[in-house]
C-alpha cells in the first residue's frame, strides 16, 4: 500500500480506510425519511436512521415532498472491513437533490441492516 492509496481512501467512499484498497459494493437499498421539503434537519447519528428509515421498493413509492435515503454497503475483500454510506436526497422530477451523505465505518447500523436483509 502506498501513500497514494492512503490519500485516495480519504476522498473515495469506496476505498477502505483500514487497508487503503478499493472495496466492492455488496448491497444497495432505498428508504424514505419522514421529513418534508422545507423541514430538513441534518442528523449524523445512526440511532436516528434506525428509528426513522422506512423501506421502499422504488422512488415512485416516496410521497411527493418527502426525503429519501439511499443506503450502500461496501465490503473490503482484503481486510473484511465494511462501510455503510447514507445519501440523503429529495426526489424532484426524476432528479435527486442531495442534502447530506454520511459514512458509518464502525458497525453503527449493522443490526438495522441485518433486520432489513441488507447485511449478512
Amino acid at each position: 500500500m502506498g501513500v497514494f492509496n492512503k490519500i485516495r481512501s480519504k476522498f473515495h467512499d469506496d476505498w477502505c480506510s483500514k487497508c487503503y484498497t478499493p472495496m466492492r459494493e455488496v448491497n444497495r437499498k432505498l428508504f424514505m425519511l419522514p421529513m418534508m421539503v422545507g423541514h430538513y434537519v441534518s442528523h449524523d447519528k445512526a440511532e436516528y436512521y434506525k428509528k426513522n428509515l422506512v423501506p421502499v421498493e422504488k422512488k415512485a413509492d416516496i410521497p411527493t415532498g418527502m426525503y429519501a435515503c439511499g443506503v450502500i454497503v461496501y465490503h473490503c475483500s482484503d481486510c473484511s472491513n465494511h462501510v455503510v454510506k447514507l445519501s440523503i436526497f429529495l426526489p424532484v422530477r426524476n432528479q435527486e437533490q442531495y442534502e447530506d451523505a454520511y459514512l458509518f465505518e464502525h458497525g453503527e447500523l449493522d443490526d438495522f441492516l441485518k433486520e432489513q436483509g441488507i447485511l449478512f
